[in-house]
């Protein structure tokens, strides 16, 4: 198969994509157009929870395809309630309302807050609804989860935003309570800033976070879109830090590489009426089904230990790297993390590790100074190793060709 560009020209530009089609799978690895294969620690930014094309996920596909695809969503499914159940039973909340992307998700913890606050108004009778989000935050690309993100330079590119997302800084309990007025309705943050560099709330910032929002009565909105379904350690990153919080948002892992996600809410929150939510597709059967396989893997006995395993693993390793080559460190919770460079390098590391032959390394760099980690959660110690040494090796060409300039 060649590359043709003239076909590709027909998809609409929004990103610098490499000459490359990548045409087949499996687990941690992808193949492209000309058979050239790529250890891969993207993974769809974080969605295939179990690799590639997971048998448990092609299973699934197969068997309801033979059955019911799209009955509506003015019915019920059977694989649909299903998985609501499968998630109510091992989290805090009780509903759950299934959408088809993250930043759809979060759409609707915006809107279930906000009519919220339409029943719960403050003490002159107004209506409540300012979300406290985060500088540095990413909630998704409609044009109020733009709004409610913190990415630098999202707030001209589709002006004017959607107004009530006042920021404060992560894990400074104080800026949050300095936002706080008759208008607030929630607070909504993610527990690990992904886009924003793999940063993670800590510990006691979520408890006082928690006792903070219950002190005022406002909601508590975790954006676990990046960092639900086992990504970082736990089956959910809230319960780190021992919390309830009020509405979570799930997405990429809990489909596993299918268009699934999930806004969940506790009884008492969960306030919509008739009309006020919905969608073509929302919990059709054939994603449902792929949820609740790839959930119910997750919840096998000793997967989360293992995950537990190789996130200490790969951490270590790259502290080793760090040290070796004089750099930051590294940081994250459970397989996602990030090796702190020092230098603005990351681009031109991407570049050179997916260039590289006879087998390429797929890495991605949200800050040049920054790359980030987000393998299969089942990725084995010998791919970690593969990864460590590849990259190693992507390091000596840096360093070799700065030294060679600076001699020049």
């Amino acid at each position: 198969m060649e590359f043709n560009q003239f076909a590709v020209n027909d998809l609409m530009y929004i990103t610098n994509r490499p000459p490359l089609v990548f045409t087949e799978g499996s687990g941690m690895w992808m193949t492209d157009h000309n058979g050239k294969r790529y250890l891969d620690y993207l993974q769809g930014w974080a969605v295939n929870a179990l690799g590639h094309s997971p048998q448990c996920i092609q299973d699934a596909l197969v068997a309801q395809s033979k059955k019911i695809l799209n009955p509506s969503p003015a019915f019920y499914n059977a694989p649909s309630i299903e998985l609501a159940s499968l998630l109510t039973s091992n989290s805090c909340f009780d509903r759950v309302f299934f959408t088809n992307s993250g930043a759809e998700a979060n759409e609707g913890a915006i809107k279930l807050a906000r009519k919220w606050g339409k029943k719960n108004p403050n003490k002159a009778g107004q209506n409540r609804f300012e979300i406290i989000t985060f500088d540095h935050s990413f909630h998704g690309r409609t044009l109020a989860t733009m709004s409610a993100s913190g990415k630098p330079g999202w707030d001209t590119i589709f002006a004017p935003q959607v107004p009530g997302f006042p920021k404060a800084d992560l894990n400074d309990l104080a800026s949050v309570e300095s936002l706080i007025n008759d208008r607030t309705v929630a607070v909504m943050l993610e527990p690990v800033q992904g886009e924003g560099g793999v940063l993670p709330a800590t510990r006691e910032f979520m408890q006082g976070l928690r006792a903070l929002t219950e002190k005022h009565g406002l909601l508590l909105i975790v954006d676990e879109v990046q960092t639900g379904m086992g990504r970082t350690g736990e089956l959910f990153a809230y319960q780190l830090s021992n919390i309830q919080p009020d509405i979570m948002t799930l997405g990429k892992g809990i489909g596993g590489g299918v268009p699934l996600a999930a806004l969940l809410a506790r009884e008492e929150v969960a306030c919509f009426e008739p009309g006020d939510q919905g969608g073509t597709y929302n919990g059709n059967p054939l994603m449902t089904a792929v949820g609740s396989a790839v959930l119910k893997s997750l919840l096998a006995p000793g997967f989360m230990q293992s995950v537990n395993e190789k996130s200490a693993y790969l951490s270590a390793q790259l502290l080793k790297l760090s040290d070796k080559y004089g750099m930051d460190g590294e940081r994250g919770e459970g397989l996602l993390r990030a090796l702190k460079l020092g230098e603005d390098i990351g681009p031109q590391i991407v570049d050179i590790a997916r260039d590289m032959n006879p087998v390429g390394l797929l890495l991605n760099s949200p800050r040049p100074d920054l790359l980030r980690f987000m393998p299969a959660l089942n990725v084995t110690i010998s791919e970690i190793d593969q990864m460590i040494s590849m990259l190693s090796d992507v390091l000596d060409q840096i360093k070799n060709k700065a030294a060679a300039a600076n001699i020049a």
